[in-house]
């Protein structure tokens, strides 16, 4: 699962883990502007998933990931082995969603916490199970930096969001599937538009994938899976 650049067109939303960016309507008034939001999630459901978890091969799951109080805690070192013993894989520790699929919209919601010094490392992902031959492994990545005070980009390329170190956000990554696109809200605002990487079988990945140096961390809670 190479960090690569997307290869198709990406949108970044003006002003910048399930539909719908924030939306701002102003109303005529010589007094104020009368605003209303609407939910990421308006019109979708929530939906049921399970996950496996996946860790250094040769450690105890509990040598790398806790669940204190419904926070799901995961991280890793450069000088760890892979998932398996003899892949050429990055070390990784995450929870792998069951739920598979090839079409409709699907959203991973969750909080997130990324503390400092997590450098190199894929928090999110939508991983591409099965691909045709020659196209990319995965559909979409959120990756984590040490740059300005903590850096989220898309791959390795669009800064998102910067100062993410030590501070729980909101992260929906939605995928409609059957349209061929994916979007990114942070707090629930839309602040990244893409297209995937064509027809596949995919599922959700978060954990810390590391494709850094040192100890990388992250932190999820609250994690929803919704879909329409």
């Amino acid at each position: 699962m190479p960090p690569s650049n997307p290869s198709r067109r990406t949108v970044l939303a003006a002003g910048g883990l399930l539909t719908g960016g924030a939306a701002w309507a102003t109303t005529p008034s010589t007094s104020s502007a009368a605003a209303s939001a609407a939910s990421p999630t308006d019109g979708w459901s929530k939906t049921a998933f399970t996950y496996g978890m996946q860790k250094p091969w040769n450690l105890d799951l509990g040598d790398r990931y806790s669940n204190s109080g419904g926070v799901h805690r995961m991280w890793v070192y450069d000088t760890d082995e892979p998932m398996s013993q003899g892949s050429s894989t990055d070390p990784r520790t995450e929870m792998r969603w069951r739920q598979e699929y090839t079409s409709g919209q699907h959203m991973w919601d969750a909080d997130v916490y990324l503390p400092s010094g997590t450098n190199g490392a894929t928090f999110v992902q939508i991983l591409r199970v099965i691909h045709p031959s020659g196209t990319p492994a995965t559909d979409f990545m959120l990756n984590a930096y040490s740059a300005s005070g903590g850096t989220v980009r898309a791959y390795d390329n669009t800064v998102l969001r910067t100062n993410a170190y030590n501070t729980w956000f909101n992260v929906k990554l939605e995928h409609n599937a059957s349209g061929g696109s994916v979007k990114v809200y942070f707090d629930d605002e839309l602040v990244l538009t893409t297209e995937d990487r064509g027809p596949a079988t995919r599922h959700f990945k978060n954990g810390v994938y590391h494709h850094g140096s040192g100890r990388a961390e992250a932190r999820f809670r609250n994690l929803t899976y919704w879909t329409r």
